[in-house]
């Protein structure tokens, strides 16, 4: 048996959550007030994920880098790679706020999408 407490994300109540794991792999979470929370729970101790935010450069934008979120949750075991996959990445502008930047990130089949609007830089 695996037990773990968690604070649940998914609304701003942030419910103390109990998960565990029982030696037959059933996911039992107590503490949650709604069943988000359970969902949440259950999914953090068997398939965690996160978005990852960061920059990647801009080629002829009127500022030097674009931020940028991946559209859902990446596996905790892929931010690493995500990360290095997004310090090669150059975009041009214009760019607008949710572009795809990035099809299938680290092959997790989530795209990388721009948080900010980019203007092209025009020189007088």
């Amino acid at each position: 048996m695996e037990k773990k407490e968690l604070v649940c994300i998914c609304c701003p109540l942030g419910c103390g959550l109990t998960a565990v794991i029982e030696d037959n792999g059933e996911v039992r979470i107590s503490g949650n007030t709604c069943s988000r929370g359970g969902e949440y729970g259950k999914k953090e101790m068997t398939a965690p994920t996160r978005i990852v935010t960061t920059t990647v450069r801009i080629k002829g934008g009127t500022l030097p880098a674009l931020s940028v979120k991946t559209k859902d949750g990446v596996p905790k075991d892929k931010i690493t790679e995500c990360i290095s996959c997004l310090q090669e990445v150059e975009t041009e502008a214009p760019v607008c706020v949710g572009d795809v930047i990035v099809e299938d990130i680290a092959g997790t089949g989530v795209s990388v999408v721009a948080t900010k609007s980019i203007e092209r830089y025009e020189e007088l």
